[in-house]
């Protein structure tokens, strides 16, 4: 794995993220395995304080590239429509 790689992901849990988790089940129907049952959820993972501090230690935010701070801007902007939304309907 490249070192972009390590600092890309260390990014990522640090900012937080959505995982799409994919779960099916299969039945034996007439000797065939068929789909029975397909769920998808969404899982918010957190962000993890740990990863910010290893950021923070490496040079902070003046090391992430033009791509991660435009990708931390959207990100920030989601969440402040999210809340606004929310209480809005409240």
């Amino acid at each position: 794995m490249l070192k972009n790689d390590v600092y890309d992901a260390v990014v990522k849990r640090a900012c937080g993220y959505s995982a799409v988790e994919t779960v099916e089940e299969y039945a034996a129907v007439d000797g065939n395995f068929e789909l029975v049952k397909k769920r998808v959820t969404t899982k918010d993972v957190p962000p993890d304080i740990a990863a910010a501090k290893i950021i923070l230690d490496d040079g902070g935010i003046d090391e992430l590239t033009d791509e991660q701070l435009e990708a931390e801007k959207r990100r920030l902007l989601e969440i402040l429509q999210t809340s606004s939304d929310v209480s809005n309907t409240q």
